[in-house]
């Protein structure tokens, strides 16, 4: 489904979105994951195919892909974007579905705890609902190195953290780890990815000094219909973030994808579009 691809001002910032289905349909928004790394074409090339039954827009978020880089960037910030978002499109009224991969599943999350009045339901892909997850993702990383030979300890401390230097180093790290976000790795699609992706660090380094980013508690009063997943070998938003989700929610359930990663949505794309499908009660045939 290729779509439209345009540009909105809203919340003092220049958003590039794309959007495909028809206006009367449930409106889906999907969230791209990576603090300043990468855009929307991912969940738009993963999720694409549900504007067959749902009116699809994907966006790039604040600082991100070929969006503005627009102070304020906080988690705050980027939810109230969204709701921005939903006004534009769906009116005041109007409920969406929201999904979020990895950080945009912190940041749907986010969302939710402000504004769930305004969905109807909530698909979380492989994310987590505090920054705990980053210890757990560090010993991963040191228990899988053999997979990354041009890696380093110093390399995830960048990543979770305020100092990389510029956008060349954050490209040549985003391509040194890109064998752990992957159970059956393809290095020239890697290289391909890496060399045509948007990284910011700029983006990065300011979204990763929110560090007591924390919504347990908070997620205890969240009822909105839920489906959590991730793959069963997510090295960076592990399972255990998954289940926690699940536990924490009232209303949410937990999938493993099996024999997959952090990238499910494209290592395992017609298993999770079913379940989505499923979890919305889709009609489509």
């Amino acid at each position: 489904m290729i779509g439209r691809e345009d540009y909105v001002t809203l919340n003092n910032c220049r958003f590039r979105y794309r959007i495909a289905g028809e206006e009367h349909a449930e409106t889906i928004i999907l969230l791209h994951g990576g603090r300043g790394a990468g855009d929307y074409l991912g969940e738009w090339a993963a999720y694409a195919a549900l504007a067959d039954s749902y009116r699809v827009i994907a966006f790039d978020q604040r600082g991100c892909g070929l969006t503005e880089i627009a102070y304020p960037m906080n988690f705050r910030q980027y939810a109230d974007d969204v709701e921005a978002m939903r006004r534009h499109f769906c009116g005041e009224e109007g409920k969406i579905i929201l999904q979020g991969g990895s950080f945009g599943g912190m940041i749907a999350l986010t969302y939710a705890v402000h504004y769930q009045q305004h969905l109807s339901h909530l698909i979380l892909r492989g994310t987590a609902p505090s920054h705990h997850h980053e210890a757990e993702a560090i010993e991963t990383f040191k228990a899988r190195i053999d997979k990354v030979p041009s890696a380093s300890p110093e390399m995830i401390d960048k990543l979770f953290g305020t100092t990389i230097t510029d956008d060349t180093e954050f490209r040549l790290i985003w391509f040194a780890l890109q064998p752990l976000y992957f159970e059956v790795f393809d290095p020239n699609a890697a290289l391909e990815r890496t060399r045509t992706m948007h990284l910011h660090a700029e983006t990065h380094n300011e979204m990763f000094r929110e560090k007591e980013h924390d919504l347990r508690e908070a997620l205890k009063g969240m009822t909105v219909p839920t489906l959590a997943f991730c793959g069963d070998k997510d090295w960076i938003c592990p399972p255990s973030q998954t289940r926690l989700i699940a536990e924490l929610c009232p209303n949410a359930e937990a999938w493993l994808v099996p024999g997959a990663n952090h990238s499910c949505h494209h290592e395992k794309n017609a298993l999770v579009l079913d379940r989505i499908r499923a979890f919305l009660g889709d009609r489509a045939t």
